[in-house]
């Protein structure tokens, strides 16, 4: 028997019990007449002590950090002077009978007892399995266990059906590149990983199934970033028939408004999710996924482009501000010069205008170039106040809004303005259908298989760039969760849809026959969305690394130094699939 009680179910009901525990030494602390080892396991830390003359003294002598071990003996009470208050099982110890070595360790390459010290990242992903150990590591993987089934409790009490979908597929242009797997039986042709379930999704509603669900790996060939894995994420990927987008968010807002309250302890901002068109989310803050746990909206002065004397509003077709309450007190010259103006530069402004709100009046350097009754407009229309900083950015709409939104969460940061116990769930709604591309060609904005809202009319009458789709976003705390949409199940507005975007016919029917064909044997009205796990969990918790959401993750390089993977492969391997190499 290896235990008979784990390290963090101990407690003063079992004082008086002969216990056996097994478990990593996490400290050993030798007396000279006494040995204190804090044994440690997945669930949780318990203190053991031995004397001098006991005949497990000597081999608890031995014992170091990261060494397996099992102990027999007796749970006691702690002393009252030395009972532990931060750990469950400190009122109780166990005295050591027994203990035996089951595996010696060599010394780690990082301290894994210590919580707090800060680990190199390279040297954590090389050693994963160690870092595993670390209690913050497991508790994100047992916070993500339960999540998950709670979903699926959630989604089967809803009547969905979960269902697994191919991970070989074909190629299709999905907005990421694909991996490829090259096919043994057919020299010369390709498997295609799934980026996402999304055609499968559709035509198992093509084929009669109502409410379809699973947790889908999506493998894309991106490149990482703090909010983006590298290779394979996973999502919980849902569609239904014979629902409205607006039946749908009804729906499905329960599950993520429990899972905030219930698992992270965390408050919702607003019930029901806000509704915010996409145009809005941009004049306002200028984000399709706004921090909506602060203020700082952006007023619109672009009624003052070409009517005043300021030549930099005077030449500007849009004119934002935002006022920061106190700001003008507490950010500084410096700050407003330095990190937020050579930021909003880099996000593609022209520059950025500051003003401190004085007493009854404008200070800073340009305020001489607007006259009283500006002056006065710019007060009123901001409500600014004594001590307040209105900062303004001036140009083309698109050297505007991204730009401000930026120094609008520089600033949240900087005045303390972010609650950490608020989850701002909303739903970005009317997604341009499509956009000008980095060569100015009309493309996709979102998924191409989503329904225009105008449908067919829309298509056939109104400019490309004017055309609303059926598609939502849920967002929170600045981060884009899920992607969604009423989907088009018409292949006349298929085709038209994907025309719009520069496909001939028979490139549509070569890339997306398959969909094109199932929708012509009557393919029920569906929607459906993607909320992305592992990015949810990491809002929830407040983390600012994806990577610390999951058990294997690749580092920032987009390697496996464990696995030591992407690695080369045999050349038998290649000639056998009939590949050459020219590197």
């Amino acid at each position: 028997m290896y235990r008979t009680h784990t390290c963090g179910e101990l407690s003063q009901e079992n004082v008086g019990e002969k216990v056996v525990l097994s478990g990593w030494v996490n400290k050993q602390r030798d007396m000279g007449h006494l040995i204190f080892i804090d044994l440690r396991d997945f669930y949780g830390l318990t203190q053991l002590i031995v004397e001098l003359g006991n005949s497990a003294f000597e081999v608890a002598r031995m014992c170091r950090s990261e060494y397996v071990v099992k102990v027999e003996g007796e749970v006691k009470e702690r002393n009252p002077n030395t009972i532990n208050k931060d750990l469950p099982t400190g009122k109780i110890e166990v005295r050591i009978e027994k203990i035996e070595i089951l595996n010696k360790s060599e010394t780690p390459p990082f301290e894994i007892s210590n919580e707090k010290i800060e680990i190199n990242e390279e040297l954590r992903s090389k050693y994963r399995y160690l870092d595993l150990r670390r209690k913050k590591i497991q508790d994100n993987l047992v916070f993500k266990d339960q999540m998950i089934q709670f979903i699926h409790r959630y989604m089967h009490g809803l009547g969905y059906m979960e269902i697994n979908t191919p991970l070989l597929t074909a190629s299709t242009p999905e907005g990421s590149r694909d991996f490829l797997v090259p096919s043994r039986k057919h020299p010369g042709k390709f498997y295609a990983l799934p980026q996402a379930p999304q055609q499968y999704k559709q035509l198992l509603m093509v084929g009669g199934i109502d409410k379809y669900y699973q947790i889908a790996p999506c493998l894309r060939d991106e490149d990482p970033r703090a909010d983006r894995l590298a290779g394979v994420f996973y999502q919980l990927d849902v569609e239904c028939s014979f629902m409205t987008a607006e039946e749908f968010f009804q729906e499905q807002e329960p599950l993520w408004i429990k899972i905030t309250e219930e698992f992270a302890g965390k408050k919702v901002s607003q019930k029901p999710f806000p509704r915010i068109p996409y145009k809005e989310a941009m004049d306002r803050y200028g984000s399709d996924k706004p921090d909506l746990r602060y203020g700082l909206e952006f007023y619109d002065f672009s009624e003052m482009c070409g009517k005043c004397n300021f030549s930099i509003f005077n030449e500007s077709k849009v004119i934002k501000g935002i006022c920061i309450p106190s700001g003008g007190q507490k950010i500084s010259r410096n700050e407003i010069e330095g990190n937020l103006t050579k930021g909003a530069k880099q996000k593609g402004a022209a520059g950025m205008v500051a003003l401190k709100v004085g007493k009854e009046k404008l200070e800073g350097r340009v305020a001489k170039f607007f006259n009283e009754g500006e002056k006065s407009a710019i007060l009123k229309k901001f409500g600014a106040s004594e001590g307040d900083l209105l900062l303004f950015i001036a140009g083309e709409y698109s050297q505007v809004v991204e730009p401000l939104g930026w120094v609008r969460q520089e600033v949240a940061e900087m005045m303390d303005l972010v609650d950490p116990n608020l989850v701002a769930w909303a739903w970005i709604v009317d997604f341009p259908m499509f956009e000008k591309n980095v060569e100015g060609k009309i493309d996709f904005m979102h998924n191409p298989f989503s329904m225009p809202k105008g449908g067919m009319k829309d298509l056939s009458e109104k400019d490309p760039l004017d055309i609303i789709a059926d598609q939502y976003d849920i967002v929170a705390n600045g981060y884009e969760l899920c992607s969604g949409a009423v989907r088009n199940n018409r292949p006349d507005i298929l085709y038209k849809a994907f025309e719009i975007a520069g496909y001939k016919k028979e490139e549509i029917d070569r890339k997306f026959g398959h969909m094109i064909q199932a929708f012509k044997y009557g393919a029920p009205p569906h929607c459906g969305y993607a909320p992305g796990i592992d990015r949810i969990m990491m809002v929830l918790l407040g983390e600012t690394n994806i990577r610390e959401m999951v058990a294997f993750p690749k580092n920032s390089q987009a390697v496996d130094l464990m696995m030591n993977a992407p690695s080369e492969i045999e050349e038998s391997q290649l000639k056998e699939l009939g590949i050459k190499l020219d590197l």
